[in-house]
């Protein structure tokens, strides 16, 4: 973590504490006051009392929502990109990220039911399958039933190379996994590539890069925006990546307070013009685990939609 998320985390946390402890000492008061009578102040009727009162009941309110409804309301984001290394043909690339399954479902069946009304040609998953290793079924189960015409690729995140590197999380599953490779799709005699890298070898990347081809729509995953401004120089059309989460909790008018990225706040979420590259920061479906909140808040779960379109 950067030492600027740190001092974020540090203020916020700090503001957020002062207000309880200031809330629960003025309760405590005026409660002993009161039963020793002779205390005719009213709970409300001192202005910095009521702000006091506000901001705890709105920190209460923003906690109920975070845990109990924003990590289910899942968001659907459609962008087009237009390419003359199409003609006629399109391709529909839906985009999904950090599902951090747990043994409980949270938001898993919806995410199936929303994709797979997209009808896309091809879904790609860019890392962070489970917080715990009884969660494998189901995270299995889940990509089992997502559709897509052409095919399913995925690669490894942070969880996968680095909290569970022992898991056989593709086996008996039909999706594909890139480590340092590239597939070809193609539809209607037109094809677009895409290669995908585990976030554990970023050294390969060039290598891997350096190799594309100028005439296909080149697909890029990895899970971390890490590499985007060292391979913008190849021919790379769309680098897709995820693990920042938006924050998992962001801010009015500020957005993130922790990314847990290189590149700090720069990319945080959303779409960005690096170079030549467009580059799209997938919030992701699921929660890290404890001692991460397991809240989201102004950082919905997202589901990404790519129109890949001829330019004519």
């Amino acid at each position: 973590m950067r030492l600027s998320e740190k001092i974020v985390i540090v203020v916020f946390l700090g503001l957020t504490v002062s207000v309880y402890i200031f809330e629960i000492w003025y309760i405590t008061v005026f409660m002993l006051c009161k039963l020793k009578g002779g205390y005719k102040k009213k709970l409300f009727s001192d202005r910095k009392a009521i702000v006091l009162h506000f901001l705890a009941v709105i920190g209460i309110i923003c906690f109920l929502y975070g845990y109990f409804i924003e990590p289910r309301l899942i968001e659907v984001t459609k962008l087009q990109i237009r390419t003359s290394k199409l003609s006629q043909e399109s391709f529909r690339i839906v985009q999904i990220s950090d599902l951090h399954c747990d043994k409980k479902p949270l938001s898993e069946n919806s995410m199936v039911e929303i994709i797979n009304g997209l009808e896309p040609d091809i879904i790609v998953f860019t890392g962070d399958a489970v917080n715990v290793p009884s969660a494998l079924p189901l995270f299995k189960e889940t990509m089992n039933n997502l559709k897509a015409s052409l095919g399913k690729l995925a690669i490894y995140g942070n969880w996968e190379t680095l909290h569970w590197p022992g898991l056989d999380y593709y086996s008996s599953t039909d999706i594909k996994l890139l480590d340092a490779e590239t597939m070809e799709l193609s539809k209607n005699n037109e094809t677009i590539s895409v290669t995908g890298l585990n976030c554990g070898k970023p050294m390969l990347a060039d290598s891997i890069c350096q190799k594309l081809s100028e005439d296909h729509f080149n697909v890029f995953l990895y899970h971390y925006s890490d590499l985007v401004e060292d391979i913008d120089k190849y021919n790379i059309d769309l680098y897709l990546c995820g693990h920042t989460h938006g924050g998992q909790v962001a801010l009015p008018f500020y957005g993130a307070l922790i990314t847990l990225s290189k590149f700090g706040k720069k990319y945080e979420s959303g779409m960005y013009s690096v170079g030549n590259t467009t580059l799209y920061v997938n919030r992701g479906i699921g929660m890290d685990s404890f001692p991460a909140p397991r809240v989201r808040f102004f950082a919905r779960p997202e589901i990404t939609v790519f129109d890949i379109i001829p330019e004519n």
